[in-house]
């Protein structure tokens, strides 16, 4: 069986795409494979990434949240 057209333009994408960009496209992929499921480490390196973007003031309070769904209308 032959490639089909998606995996002929992924093959072109490919090589022009940075390490960190193919490591988060496996992981998309992976995350596809096994939808509503992640391991523990995958759980672990979300919550740590979490945690910093909270440590460095990257998010807003639920009077703030309110603010903005109240804008939504």
């Amino acid at each position: 069986m032959g490639a089909s057209q998606t995996d002929i333009e992924l093959s072109k994408y490919w090589p022009s795409l940075s390490a960190k960009q193919k490591k988060s496209l496996l992981e998309l992929i992976k995350s596809f494979s096994q939808p509503g499921r992640i391991s523990a480490e995958q759980y672990n390196k979300e919550l740590a990434e979490a945690e910093a973007e909270y440590e460095a003031g990257e998010h807003i309070t639920s009077d703030e949240m309110l603010k903005l769904i109240r804008q939504w209308k």
